[in-house]
């Protein structure tokens, strides 16, 4: 699958090379992934676990936060032990194989908060078609599209990665392989390669953006309607998937529709939308969201009660 590959490991410079500034990137980082996981293995307890938490709307945060934690995991850990390395060496594989999972998994996210983005408006503009229109075989269906989707979506990014030639040198200004850093070290015409990479993740981004934007605007609009409370609740969890569209894809537009061009800034950018974002969904949903802050308190409240009369 290789082609005219002369280099078999790269070098990560990371965020920084000083090595207090890389103590203080271990300690931050450290907390950001341990709070990622800890926030969203939570949510996908409760949500497994619960009664009331059987909505399509549930289902769906579920994915999310599975998609949360796997689109941490592919970057977060190995930025966390770098940062206690002297040298942060990535076998070509294990590049490779980071490519893959970065594209999979954020591509899943954007495709989950489509769906959230339909789950809500089903509910709010077609509320008495709302149980026929999303019921649960839908909603599985939905589901494995949107991973056959993402699959296609890293076939296509990985496929774009391992046409490219290395020949020196090997040092990747970032802290994690993606497509941007690599195509700064490839030996070949750039143009095509980042016009491919533009029409399809850059595409990806754009896109799903505007349709979640025009969604939501429809969604608020047809509020007028509803009564006080109603709309109070509908705004509420709107709210919610606004905020995290908009810091998902905020940065994620940034890094991917523009030419083969690096910013200063761009690692701080892509560290908020691999790190940052998955880590202030769980706390966006679950303060935001009082059906699932009462479902998390029944199921801590079962436990606790559980292993007090053991």
């Amino acid at each position: 699958m290789r082609q005219n590959i002369s280099i078999t490991e790269f070098i990560l410079l990371g965020l920084t090379q000083d090595p207090m500034k890389k103590k203080m990137v271990f300690v931050i980082f450290f907390i950001f992934y341990v709070g990622t996981m800890i926030g969203n293995l939570l949510i996908i307890m409760t949500i497994k676990s619960s009664r009331t938490l059987g909505t399509p709307m549930y289902y769906f945060l579920f994915y999310l936060s599975l998609a949360d934690s796997c689109f941490s995991t592919t970057t977060a850990p190995r930025l966390i032990v770098d940062s206690l390395s002297a040298k942060n060496v990535i076998s070509y594989n294990e590049c490779m194989t980071q490519v893959f999972a970065l594209h999979l998994f954020g591509c899943m996210e954007i495709f989950v908060l489509i769906l959230m983005a339909v789950d809500r408006y089903v509910a709010i503009c077609k509320p008495l078609h709302y149980s026929t229109i999303m019921r649960r075989q839908v909603c599985i269906i939905l589901i494995v599209i949107a991973w056959i989707g993402s699959f296609i979506h890293s076939i296509a990014q990985i496929i774009l990665a391992l046409r490219m030639p290395f020949c020196g040198p090997n040092l990747i200004d970032h802290y994690c392989c993606d497509l941007q850093p690599l195509l700064e070290l490839a030996c070949m015409d750039k143009y095509m390669i980042n016009l491919l990479m533009v029409s399809n993740s850059g595409a990806i981004c754009s896109s799903s953006f505007v349709i979640l934007m025009i969604s939501y605007i429809v969604i608020l609009h047809s509020l007028r309607n509803h009564s006080a409370e109603g709309r109070k609740k509908a705004l509420s969890t709107c709210t919610s998937h606004i905020i995290v569209v908009v810091l998902f894809f905020g940065p994620c537009i940034f890094i991917y529709t523009r030419p083969p061009t690096t910013f200063p800034m761009d690692k701080m950018v892509a560290i908020f939308y691999t790190i940052g974002t998955p880590f202030l969904n769980p706390l966006i949903y679950t303060l935001r969201n009082a059906e699932v802050k009462n479902a998390m308190r029944k199921l801590w409240h079962i436990k606790i009660t559980t292993e007090s009369k053991r």
